[in-house]
């Protein structure tokens, strides 16, 4: 995934999940949207882990996405947090670290049109 972002000329910083999600993190080019940026890394990871047969069945990403913005001040924090997804996965279940960033972040959600969570 780092290299197709690098290859739409964003800057990768870090990119880590665990079984039921992905952060990635990255320095934005500017003149290419959110929306293009996703669509693109859920279509061309989806083709590449279809082509290595990697599951039993065809890999999908769920529809939609999250998205938030960060100040050059949080660059290092956001950095650790992403790094260490095993370890705040112990604790808390992705509804959960989603749900928190929607409050953290102050936004309106509707708990019917959030993502299938698997926990």
């Amino acid at each position: 995934m780092s290299g197709i972002a690098t290859n739409m000329k964003h800057k990768s910083i870090i990119i880590n999940g665990v079984s039921d999600h992905v952060h990635i993190f990255l320095g934005m080019n500017p003149s290419i949207s959110v929306s293009d940026t996703v669509w693109e890394l859920k279509r061309s990871s989806s083709l590449y882990i279809n082509d290595k047969n990697w599951l039993s069945n065809k890999f999908n990403w769920q529809e939609g996405y999250g998205t938030f913005s960060y100040s050059k001040s949080h660059i290092d924090n956001v950095y650790k947090y992403i790094l260490n997804q095993e370890e705040h996965h112990k604790k808390r279940t992705f509804r959960e670290e989603y749900i928190d960033f929607l409050k953290k972040f102050e936004i309106d959600y509707d708990e019917r049109y959030l993502f299938e969570f698997f926990d």
